[in-house]
C-alpha cells in the first residue's frame, strides 16, 4: 500500500515538473506576449521556490507513509490528509514566489479548497474538523525587481 501512494504520488509530481520543464518551450508557440522585466524570477529566487517546494514534498510524501491500519477508510484519510496538506504548502509557496495573477489565484483556490476536503474527510469518519482559522492565501509579497 506504502509503495502504490509513493509511486502514484511522484508520478503525479513527475508529470508536474514534465509540464514546468517544458512550459518555457511552450510559451514560445502560437501568441505570446512578453511579460514585463519585473515578472522574470531572478536564479536566486527560482533557486528559493525551487527548495522551498522540493521540502514541502519530501515532508508530504513521509507524512503520506503510513502503515495499514485495516481501518480502510482511516487509512485513505490519513493519506490524503497530507497530500492535501502538501497542495497547500505548494500553494503558499507558489504565493510568496509567483507573479501570474491567474496563478496566484488558483493558488489560492487550492489553498482553501484542500482545507475543506480535508474538513470534510474528518467529518465523514466522525472526527472533529480542524480548528478554524483564517486560510493562507495571502503570501508577503515580495519586492518588484
Amino acid at each position: 500500500m506504502e509503495n502504490w501512494a509513493f509511486g502514484r504520488c511522484l508520478g503525479a509530481a513527475v508529470v508536474v515538473l514534465a509540464g514546468l520543464v517544458g512550459a518555457p518551450a511552450l510559451a514560445h508557440e502560437g501568441h505570446h506576449h512578453p511579460e514585463p522585466s519585473s515578472a522574470v524570477p531572478t536564479l536566486a529566487g527560482e533557486a528559493a521556490f525551487l527548495g522551498e517546494n522540493e521540502a514541502a514534498m519530501t515532508r508530504m510524501m513521509e507524512a503520506m507513509a503510513v502503515p495499514p491500519t485495516g481501518d480502510i477508510d482511516r487509512d485513505f484519510v490519513a493519506m490524503m490528509t497530507p497530500h492535501h496538506q502538501g497542495a497547500m504548502d505548494m500553494a503558499v509557496i507558489y504565493l510568496r514566489h509567483g507573479r501570474n495573477v491567474q496563478l496566484r489565484r488558483l493558488a489560492q483556490e487550492i489553498v482553501v479548497t484542500q482545507q475543506q476536503e480535508i474538513a470534510a474527510m474528518q467529518l465523514a469518519l466522525g472526527e472533529a474538523p480542524p480548528p478554524a482559522a483564517p486560510a493562507p492565501t495571502q503570501a508577503t509579497p515580495l519586492p518588484i525587481r
